[in-house]
């Protein structure tokens, strides 16, 4: 499927900077491993981290292509963050252990439970 020309920058990129919003609408941004499946950004992290805590007090995020400091490679794109589970959550793990073969280690020493797995619509 052919990616949208506002998604194109994001095509072969290991990275994005993930940006959540505080209540008093401070950004944070965060380097992320990523998938883009049909239009969608898929992304894992801590289940107690400080960015699902932020996305579950305000869905509002910006993602643009970053190296793997943070340092941004292009322009921000705006989106929408949910966090997912259940069919969702195991069809975005197989995505994810797909493109990053380290994640595929690191599930060995993880247990899935520990985890939160965030969809994003641009």
């Amino acid at each position: 499927m052919p990616v949208a020309p506002n998604l194109a920058q994001f095509d072969g990129q290991n990275y994005i900077s993930l940006e959540t919003f505080r209540k008093t609408g401070q950004g944070v941004k965060t380097p992320v491993w990523f998938v883009l499946h049909d239009g969608t950004f898929y992304v894992y992290t801590e289940a107690g981290s400080g960015k699902v805590k932020r996305i579950r007090n305000n869905s509002r995020v910006r993602l643009a292509v970053c190296n793997m400091r943070g340092d941004v490679k292009g322009p921000w794109i705006d989106g929408t963050a949910s966090l997912i589970d259940g069919d969702q959550q195991l069809a975005a793990n197989r995505l994810l252990d797909r493109k990053y073969f380290l994640k595929r280690i690191a599930n060995i020493f993880r247990k899935q439970r520990d985890r939160a797995f965030i969809k994003i619509v641009p």
